[in-house]
């Protein structure tokens, strides 16, 4: 069965249920990871992740899982599906998704889809397109715009195609096209809300992550959402409460557009009933204050100088989160990004679910909505300008010929009708757009166009130039970004000149190659990341688009995972957070895209193991990575292996000596000497030392030296601020099975550094091949060096702490 697996610790139940049931048909077939490897092909490292619980592995590591258990693929897959869900929404998986029945809003119906695409375990577009049958069915595109809650299917033949790349039963297709046909008002609706019922609570959890993507509130605190921006709504968590009639819903609407600011009295009272009050307009007030309080809580309603204020989060309230995206998309604009402003305009207005503080009373809300109103137009104005800089001019006709005839006073979107038009090759049509606009200002106010109309009627005449684009121009694409994340170099690097030689000239042939890729393992605390660093910067030159860098922390207890770093990686190359892809394959795959055509250098610092780091590999010409490890990375293809060694003697002498000082080590050469053989001449150990001697004016090498002959003692002496020797170690040892612990422990006790196979075997009673074996384990772990004849040694500090390690 091979070690003892870790327990699962995970807040995603429905991950937990993947992993147990994984686990359980391992256990069943008394399979270890090895032989599950050589029986699904997949690597024994990414199966063991698979049941780990850490994170929702990919669909192909469960399904090659289960066939090599033998064990059902079909409910594997399902249990993935709600591993991936559980991992999206944060909330317990296996509720039933909302009934389409419920869907009345765009919102409603956008949210729906999202959670149907949720539910089939967020598929790859691409292959969303080829499950939906006839090619061209579900364009990538528009399955992509669909589950990013930016459009919906054009038709039924592409909402049905939707539903079938989602695994959506045959059976539920016609509830979810009249529900697509009620919202879209296509046909009158075939099925009815039950009475008196409102939509579930999954619909309202749905609707907040699909349209907002606010950050959420941790659980404990408060949970409060609401919404202004169509209905007055309230929910706590995944329950939507009740706002109760529309003079309450009007107060609610009252406090949330004031954002935190206290209303008197008197304020809501001119807000309900203007110049008209009622008598006992206070007292109604207070009740529908009394009311919402016990809804929301008192620490959300709070009573201040006379009059009340809601006290929430900007995140929580649908406007301040549309204000904060429009802030960005300014931003953007500004900064010449074109296409993430009208990504992040195209979000704020997908908050709208209808009218704004829709049925809500009162003279305040009628002023409010027509404010609201007014800026979602303007929205749309700065969206449609955006459309035509990046090309979108065709498709931006029919939207502006329904904006035109609904608003045919708005003289903006009269002028952006007749740019697209113009742009389209419609120049008759656009020069018609002026002429009625001219006739109809002249009736109805008897003006005339603006100038800014005018002067775009005589550009359109002469057939301006610079006015007109190709119809397929896209717009200007962004300069590459070139990242600079190298962390700075030692400046007192002393010696490796031959594996710094080694490593340089492998690098300068990236340009030759199909990628170089260098390797470099050695022991904690030898002067790995030192040493790939300084190699990193003197490379320099040779890669002019940039250079990455990560610590995926692989001697830790939770390594970086190779998703994450590409999240990083990509945003660091200027990929967009919404164009980064959810799976690791498809992030892989974007990153070497990116690359292609680029001379990066990737440095990827204390690898786990191999095939944590082939994801992040470039593998393009022009590109090298350079990895450090504390393993040998024998299985990784193609990779030029480095094995670091401690430093020779004089230039351990070198080192300290340049730390401490050339005058306070030439009258105590001797002692300085007895102190890097105290260190193993180890660089971190020297370093650690040298640093100490030089911290502490009063000491003398000779008093330094003193304190490290003392072998009980000396791992305790080789520790300064963050530094320390015992914790390098440590890391490595926790790496380690409980056999290959008990063969270090054992080691520890022995009178001299060296091990042999013999010896081992005589430990543990068993066959040679297995004792060599836990013995080249540890050496590719970095606990100890191979010899000649079956030897190995422990650097003499690793032996010092085997004896301490429990």
């Amino acid at each position: 069965m091979g070690r003892r697996e870790k327990p699962i610790v995970t807040s995603n139940k429905a991950l937990e249920r993947l992993a147990s049931w994984l686990r359980d048909h391992r256990a069943a077939g008394g399979w270890s990871y090895a032989q599950l490897a050589q029986q699904s092909g997949c690597h024994a490292t990414t199966l063991q992740r698979a049941a780990s619980g850490n994170q929702v592995p990919s669909a192909r590591a469960v399904e090659a899982y289960a066939r090599a258990c033998g064990a059902p693929v079909s409910k594997a897959l399902e249990l993935w599906k709600q591993a991936r869900a559980g991992e999206y929404y944060g909330v317990v998986v296996g509720r039933s998704m909302p009934s389409p029945v419920y869907v009345r809003g765009l919102g409603q119906l956008k949210a729906g889809l999202h959670g149907l695409y949720v539910k089939a375990g967020r598929p790859a577009v691409r292959s969303m397109e080829e499950r939906a049958g006839r090619w061209g069915k579900l364009p990538h595109s528009t399955a992509h715009r669909i589950v990013q809650g930016q459009t919906v299917p054009r038709d039924e033949s592409q909402l049905i195609g939707f539903l079938t790349a989602c695994d959506v039963p045959e059976a539920e297709h016609p509830l979810w096209v009249d529900a697509w046909r009620r919202v879209l008002n296509r046909t009158a609706p075939m099925t009815a809300l039950p009475k008196g019922a409102a939509p579930p609570a999954e619909l309202a959890i749905l609707a907040s992550a699909s349209e907002q993507r606010g950050p959420r509130k941790p659980e404990g605190i408060s949970a409060l959402r609401f919404t202004v921006l169509g209905p007055v709504r309230a929910w706590r968590g995944s329950e939507l409460l009740s706002s109760g009639s529309p003079q309450q819903r009007a107060l609610l609407a009252a406090l949330l557009l004031r954002e935190g600011r206290t209303a008197t009295a008197g304020d809501l009272i001119d807000a309900f009933w203007g110049e008209n009050p009622p008598s006992q307009a206070l007292a109604t007030i207070r009740t529908y204050a009394s009311r919402l309080r016990k809804i929301l809580g008192e620490e959300t309603l709070v009573s201040e100088s006379g009059g009340y204020a809601l006290r929430i989060g900007r995140g929580e309230l649908d406007l301040t989160l549309a204000q904060d995206l429009a802030v960005e998309a300014e931003k953007a604009r500004a900064g010449g990004d074109r296409l993430q402003a009208r990504t992040l305009i195209n979000k704020v207005l997908g908050l709208w679910d209808g009218e704004a503080l829709a049925s809500v009373p009162g003279p305040y809300a009628d002023n409010q909505r027509t404010r609201l109103e007014e800026w979602r137009l303007q929205l749309t104005e700065a969206r449609l300008d955006l459309d035509l800089e990046v090309g979108s001019h065709a498709e931006a006709v029919s939207e502006l010929t329904a904006l035109t005839a609904a608003h045919p006073l708005r003289e903006r979107l009269r002028e952006l009708l007749m740019v697209a038009l113009y742009r389209s090759g419609r120049q008759a049509e656009a020069l018609a757009v002026y002429a009625d606009t001219r006739r109809l200002l002249a009736e109805e106010l008897g003006v005339d166009p603006r100038p800014e109309l005018a002067r775009l009627q005589q550009r359109i005449l002469r057939a301006d130039e610079e006015l007109a684009r190709p119809a397929d121009e896209p717009a200007p694409a962004p300069a590459p970004l070139r990242p600079a994340q190298l962390p700075a170099t030692v400046p007192d690097f002393i010696g490796r000149r031959s594996p710094t030689r080694d490593l340089g000239e492998h690098l300068a042939t990236a340009a030759n190659s199909v990628m170089a890729i260098s390797a470099l393992a050695g022991i904690g605390g030898v002067g790995k990341t030192t040493l790939a660093v300084h190699v990193a910067h003197q490379a320099r030159r040779h890669f002019p688009d940039g250079q990455l860098y990560v610590d995926l922390q692989g001697a830790g207890a939770r390594a970086a995972e190779p998703e994450t770093v590409l999240g990083s990686f990509l945003r660091a190359l200027g990929t967009a957070d919404s164009a980064i892809p959810d799976t690791l394959d498809e992030r892989a795959a974007l990153y070497r895209s990116t690359l292609d055509g680029r001379r990066v250098l990737v440095l990827l610092d204390n690898a786990h193991d191999a095939a944590q780091i082939r994801p992040l590999l470039p593998g393009t010409p022009g590109c090298a990575a350079l990895v450090t490890s504390r393993v040998r990375m024998v299985d990784l293809a193609g990779a030029h292996l480095v094995d670091l060694d401690v430093m020779s003697p004089e230039e351990a002498l070198q080192l300290f000596t340049r730390i401490v000082g050339e005058e306070r080590v030439g009258s105590e050469r001797e002692a300085a000497l007895d102190v890097v053989a105290a260190c193993g001449f180890l660089p971190l150990a020297i370093r650690i030392a040298a640093s100490r001697l030089a911290a502490r004016r009063t000491w003398t090498v000779s008093v330094l030296a003193a304190k490290l002959a003392d072998e009980r003692r000396r791992l305790d002496e080789l520790q300064a601020g963050d530094l320390a020797v015992k914790a390098t170690f440590e890391l490595s040892y926790r790496q380690l099975t409980p056999v290959q612990a008990q063969v270090f422990r054992a080691l520890g006790t022995r009178s001299t550094p060296l091990a042999s196979v013999q010896s081992v075997r005589k430990l543990l009673n068993s066959s040679p091949a297995e004792a060599e074996k836990i013995l080249e384990d540890l050496a590719n772990a970095g606990i100890c060096v191979p010899l000649e004849s079956g030897r190995y040694r422990l650097h003499d500090l690793a032996w010092l702490y085997a004896r301490t390690a429990t």
